[in-house]
């Protein structure tokens, strides 16, 4: 985005955009999960609070407009709230089961370009009482870590955060300057480890519809640290989070002697930086991609195997290079797209795997206590499988997304993955 076309969308922006399809809607949800109240959250209340705040997040208020040469961001005509922030209306949503449905409806659904790219739904009242907000953020407006930042603003009360030690939380510190001699030496290594590894044939390499199905599941921050801390090396909570799909999709493709040894990953890194503006959104991310061991048996051994791999890419600084590969070669259209498609082959990875740090203290919504917090993005074609982790005042939620005509019973997975988790807090010993 240049200084002298602020409203053009960033070279990352539009590409997002141009993924989209009849098949990929290509938004984020996440999905709020509120306290019982003494009765049902007042929709008016919720629309005039989100509305007084909207100033904060332009482009919250403006949609893209797509009809020049370059997609721009513009001013929406006639701009409603009640559009944006509205109560799901269809049957009732008595349970868990219920409350999965919806969201997985609201998963495949695509936002409305002729009006900003987000909406807050509310669902429920649950039959226990707990009301629900699925909130839907499209990527070319936000990444994860972007996407935080706008909940932030819009969306909880107002409240206090421990300010962060040094930078704010999740986000990567600016990487030490190279010479373009050094560049040119690490370039080739990065690439190296992280691309042009074709591997087998994935599990999760199948053709896409529209429909999806998604499941979550929750873990303790505070004993994923304690985890990492018990080991030789000190795991960081990504690496017991893989270290915990791992031992899912493990249990969950089979362990026999047909099974898969490993299984790649593909493992977002933010690089949102400490000096950019605090309310900035639009996407800065890059990648490294990790071997997940599942054909190993011991728990305490993938995850030291994890946490080798992905400490080893974070010293040699891999995501910075290919970020900055990638932005080099947007200058040569046919260079950088045969590098896309190299990045993105189901030959190169399996599966992505985000995870993304939220409030670190408690937050509301009108007053009611956000119980669960969750991250839910969708797969791609040949990538029918997609993780996503926040965490939220000392609790982490993880959601699975998936095409249930590609993959079904995704269900089956979040429960191995809650057994993954127990089996790997016994074997370390932070019980």
């Amino acid at each position: 985005m240049t200084r002298e076309d602020p409203d053009r969308l960033s070279a990352d922006d539009a590409t997002i955009l141009g993924l989209e399809s009849a098949v990929i809607t290509g938004h984020t949800l996440k999905l709020v999960v509120l306290e019982p109240g003494s009765g049902p959250l007042d929709l008016e209340t919720l629309r005039t609070a989100v509305a007084e705040r909207l100033s904060s997040q332009p482009r919250a208020m403006q949609r893209i407009d797509t009809s020049g040469p370059e997609p721009r961001w513009v001013e929406a005509t006639a701009f409603e709230i009640s559009d944006h922030v509205r109560r799901r209306e269809g049957p009732g949503c008595a349970s868990r089961g219920d409350l999965w449905q919806v969201v997985s409806k609201l998963m495949s659904e695509h936002l409305d370009h002729e009006r900003p790219l987000w909406t807050f739904d509310l669902i429920g009242p649950l039959g226990d009482g707990r009301e629900a907000i699925a909130a839907r953020i499209h990527h070319a407006m936000a990444d994860g870590i972007s996407a935080v930042r706008f909940l932030d603003d819009v969306l909880w009360d107002p409240h206090l955060e421990p300010p962060p030690r040094g930078k704010r939380p999740g986000l990567r510190a600016a990487s030490p300057q190279h010479s373009r001699v050094d560049e040119a030496l690490r370039m080739p290594a990065a690439v190296h480890r992280e691309l042009g590894h074709r591997g087998s044939r994935s599990p999760f390499d199948r053709p896409i519809s529209a429909a999806r199905e998604l499941a979550f599941t929750v873990a303790p921050l505070p004993e994923l640290k304690a985890i990492g801390a018990s080991r030789p090396t000190r795991a960081t909570v990504n690496d017991v989070l893989l270290a915990i799909v791992a031992g899912g999709l493990r249990s969950w493709l089979g362990a026999g002697e047909a099974a898969l040894p490993h299984l790649r990953a593909q493992v977002p890194v933010s690089l949102h930086h400490r000096d950019e503006g605090a309310g900035e959104l639009g996407n800065r991310d890059s990648f490294m991609n990790v071997d997940l061991p599942l054909g190993e048996a011991d728990p305490l051994t993938r995850l030291d195997r994890i946490n080798a791999e992905t400490s080893k890419r974070k010293l040699l600084d891999d995501a910075e290079e290919l970020f900055d590969l990638f932005h080099a070669l947007g200058r040569v259209k046919r260079v950088e797209e045969a590098a896309q498609r190299l990045a993105g082959s189901a030959r190169e990875f399996s599966l992505s795997i985000s995870n993304v740090p939220g409030p670190r203290v408690p937050v509301s919504v009108s007053g009611r206590r956000v119980e669960r917090l969750f991250s839910s993005s969708e797969p791609a074609a040949h990538h029918a499988l997609r993780i996503s982790a926040i965490s939220c005042a000392g609790i982490v939620g993880v959601g699975l997304c998936t095409d249930p005509e590609a993959l079904p019973d995704v269900a089956r997975l979040a429960e191995a993955m809650e057994d993954s988790y127990a089996e790997l807090r016994d074997a370390s010993g932070c019980r």
